[in-house]
């Protein structure tokens, strides 16, 4: 045990003496161990339970809440109290629940709590907020909302906001105007929601809130009563068509939360993760192993002279690992616990994040730290075992060892490759989880070949001019350190390439298969809820926010009150009358004239213009038409698969072209529709034109009628360039990281050479192209490297991917996966491939200082 305790003593000594390196080390360990700290008490204290979420609901006092729904019929609800599907409609009109009827049932006393949304207006124009009806000056709402600043609304004139809306202008004393009521509402209050404290919420006296009645949503009773509600008094509520909230219910089936909550593909992501974290972080930090031992070697041999043996050069070796390691571990998990809620306080309020008591899940977090003192252990294990081989004298006399040749260095590389391009042929058809684990085989294949291509490399560089040569042999010369750095680099190359074209590929899948209603660069309006006066108001509103653009009307089906009706079409009646089930779309087939075919086509057709006058329905789907027949069924907006069916059609149809290859759906003719006996309004309106900002003019037009809805048809429904863009971002810190450090310790390791040249009339110029080229060689050989297997990987991901999408056809067998989709981001893998090589080059040599200083030398 005392040579362990010197060895440590060792290892601290020396970290304190080269407090760069030390730094560097530390950086690359403690930080993945920071952010995951961070990560997972971020997700603990942000993983609201059910116990934590109550007082938004319940309060302090109140032992239940109750919501009524638009029939007095028997309903199911979950443990929650969320409606788990419509009720069934009663024989008469709905009776209103009043406050005694609850009461009674309940055998407690009962106030009013309604929760709903209304649309308010704001600094930057119309917005939907959350609204809470409820008096909360009453005791038994204690804890609901807590009071941050003035006082509760005390009549239906005044209103509280919470701290999101402050973000956004509104001050104590303003006046707010509910503009579907067109009701000025004087703000008297500031109240903070217990786990949300981002949500922009208003909080009313009962009566002021529309009524939606949706899934725990709507008007409703909280209710304090003498014992608490039993699971049967919820199912004789439910009986009575009344869903419930309970607190003992609630606190009864729900436990404490666990911090171990996987199962075996969870267990798998871990390790896979866990893996790939730790070889990143040792291929990171080996090279600053591998020089600490250059520069150490000499006392190390001045301890193996004087009795030392190889497990004692080895012990303080891995004695420097460990300190580093345990001393990043510790810090990084510090630094973690403090950095999670701070990240917290900022991000709950802007992202509307829940939010409970700070929570520390220690044994993950425990287990991060190990892997953190496990990374530098393992990083140190080469150059430990270097240093037991070393030969004292040649160290003593400033000599360099020979180059050492074995045998057989490449042949695990090869194995290993060999299993991981295995593995991804077995797992094409199976799932992304599977395809990223034979990849890990890979991942280590080509770590384990790098040293050869290194070397192979190296036997290139007679070619090459004195500069370059002489970085191309000093990088070979020291194999161990540039192979670690190389390796560093092709990994994040590897899986920014698989992430890249996985991605691109799914994103190419997804759009050609999409089916669209309008052309690619239009938008869609519509008001399927409002009436001929409420669409003649909405109407007006979107002339007014898009002037001088065209609008073309689409009619719609509509019932007595005049809301429009769905339509969608199906291929087969005789199969849906052997019960299949037809839904509607979230978009209806439109009904109109020539003008809007000319739209949904882009163009003119005379034969489709002449078939929509004769009576016929133009579809843009063939598979959609059988025996020259379009069947549509008719039924309520977005009914479900619960939802009865109003109408079917069978209209004579001729199939065209839409403006672009994903358009499909239909154009029918109003005669067609009108023969059937169903009623026609104008309820939707098309345009070629793309707002500004989609969010904010659906907004606006909301706030005159709450069924509006906006539909842009855009060019894609993937973010690439989001995605691509983190991926570059990614690929660039590590590939800088991995280079510059590698390169900044090889400028030290290599500071006597460099002396050397400028002693002997080398330009300072040369001396930063030295270091350049080393750094654009292990950048370049890095990216190269990582460009083969992210290529391999990444194709072998659109096979999982794209099946997410849409089901397999075609073979399943381990070499017949079925057809897929390979879409290569080119400018994106070029950028990678050849743009990070240059920039990495670059920075090392302006970053190079050339200052001489001489050495001596012995003989």
């Amino acid at each position: 045990m005392s040579s362990y305790r010197a060895a440590l003593r060792i290892a601290r000594r020396d970290a304190l003496r080269a407090r760069g390196r030390t730094a560097l080390i530390m950086v690359m360990i403690g930080l993945p161990v920071l952010a995951i700290t961070a990560l997972l008490t971020l997700n603990a204290t942000t993983d609201v339970t059910v116990r934590e979420g109550l007082p938004a609901h319940l309060g302090a006092v109140a032992e239940a809440r109750v919501v009524t729904h638009a029939e007095r019929t028997p309903v199911r609800q979950t443990m929650h109290g969320d409606l788990m599907e419509p009720p069934d409609q009663g024989d008469g009109p709905p009776r209103p629940w009043t406050a005694g009827e609850v009461g009674a049932l309940l055998g407690g006393r009962v106030i009013p709590h309604t929760v709903g949304q209304v649309e308010i207006l704001l600094q930057d124009g119309y917005d939907r907020v959350d609204a809470l009806g409820l008096d909360l000056r009453d005791p038994m709402t204690r804890g609901v909302r807590v009071l941050a600043e003035g006082r509760f609304p005390a009549s239906a004139q005044e209103v509280a906001v919470t701290p999101a809306l402050l973000d956004r202008g509104v001050r104590l004393g303003d006046v707010l105007r509910m503009t579907r009521q067109a009701r000025p509402l004087r703000v008297v209050g500031v109240v903070e929601h217990p786990v949300r404290p981002g949500i922009q919420e208003i909080a009313l006296l009962p009566g002021s809130v529309p009524q939606d009645g949706q899934n725990g949503r709507g008007a409703g009773w909280l209710a304090d009563t003498p014992a608490p509600v039993t699971s049967a008094d919820s199912r004789r509520l439910n009986a009575a068509g009344l869903t419930v909230m309970s607190r003992a219910v609630l606190e009864e089936r729900t436990g404490d939360r666990s911090f171990w909550p996987y199962n075996g593909r969870g267990l798998v992501e871990l390790a896979v993760g866990v893996v790939l974290v730790v070889t990143e972080t040792v291929l990171l930090t080996g090279p600053a192993f591998a020089v600490g031992l250059r520069r150490r070697r000499r006392e190390l041999a001045m301890i193996a002279v004087q009795g030392g043996s190889g497990a004692h050069l080895r012990a303080i070796v891995l004695a420097e690992g460990l300190v580093l390691g345990g001393a990043a571990a510790v810090l990084g998990t510090v630094l973690g616990v403090g950095a999670g809620p701070l990240a917290l306080s900022v991000a709950a309020r802007e992202l509307d994040w829940h939010q409970g008591p700070f929570e520390v899940p220690w044994g993950p977090v425990l287990g991060v730290a190990v892997l953190g003192v496990l990374s530098g252990l393992v990083a140190a294990v080469v150059p430990a075992i270097q240093a037991a081989r070393q030969r004292p004298a040649l160290v003593l006399a400033d000599r360099e060892p020979g180059p050492r040749r074995r045998a057989g260095r490449l042949l695990p590389g090869l194995v290993l490759l060999a299993l991981g391009l295995g593995g991804l042929a077995a797992t094409l058809h199976r799932s992304v989880l599977a395809v990223v684990t034979a990849s890990v085989l890979v991942v280590f294949g080509l770590v384990a070949v790098t040293p050869w291509l290194i070397g192979v490399t190296a036997r290139l560089a007679h070619r090459l001019p004195l500069s370059w040569r002489l970085s191309v042999r000093d990088a070979a010369r020291h194999r161990v350190r540039t192979a670690s750095a190389v390796a560093a680099v092709m990994a994040a190359t590897m899986g920014a390439v698989a992430v890249g074209i996985g991605y691109s590929s799914m994103a190419t899948a997804g759009d050609a298969a999409r089916v669209v209603e309008a052309p690619v660069g239009s938008v869609s309006i519509s008001g399927h809820g409002a009436d001929d006066q409420g669409w003649a108001r909405l109407r007006t509103a979107v002339e007014r926010a898009m002037p001088g653009v065209p609008l073309v009307p689409s009619l719609e089906v509509t019932d007595a009150r005049g809301a429009a009706l769905g339509m969608t079409a199906f291929p087969s009646p005789e199969r849906c009358r052997r019960g299949c089930q037809v839904v509607a779309p979230d978009y209806s087939l439109p009904v109109g004239d020539e003008r809007l075919l000319a739209f949904l086509q882009g163009r003119r057709d005379p034969r489709a213009a002449a078939a929509l006058r004769a009576g016929k329905a133009v579809v843009f789907d063939g598979e959609l038409v059988e025996d020259g027949m379009l069947n549509v069924s008719v039924m309520p907006w977005r009914a479900g698969p619960s939802g009865r069916r109003v109408a079917l059609l069978r209209v004579p149809a001729v199939v065209a072209e839409g403006a672009g290859r994903e358009q499909g759906g239909a154009l029918l003719p109003a005669s067609a529709v009108r023969d059937a006996g169903l009623r026609l309004a104008e309820r939707r309106v098309f345009a070629r034109h793309v707002p500004d900002s989609t969010e904010r003019l659906e907004r606006d037009l909301r706030a005159v009628h709450g069924s509006a809805n906006l539909r842009l048809v855009p060019e894609s429904r993937y973010d690439s360039l989001t995605v691509l863009s983190a991926g570059l971002v990614a690929a660039l810190v590590v590939v800088l990281g991995g280079t510059l450090a590698a390169t900044g310790l090889a400028v030290a390791d290599m500071r006597r050479d460099l002396d050397t040249l400028s002693a002997v009339g080398a330009a300072p110029l040369t001396r930063r192209l030295v270091v350049s080229v080393q750094a654009g060689y292990v950048a370049g050989l890095g990216t190269v490297v990582g460009l083969a297997g992210g290529i391999v990987t990444g194709v072998a991901l659109t096979w999982p991917l794209i099946a997410v999408m849409r089901p397999a056809r075609g073979g399943r067998g381990l070499f017949d996966p079925g057809p897929t989709v390979i879409d290569v981001p080119w400018p994106y893998v070029a950028a990678i491939v050849a743009g990070l090589p240059v920039l990495a080059a670059l920075v090392a040599g302006v970053f190079t200082r050339t200052r001489l200083v001489v050495a001596r030398r012995l003989a």
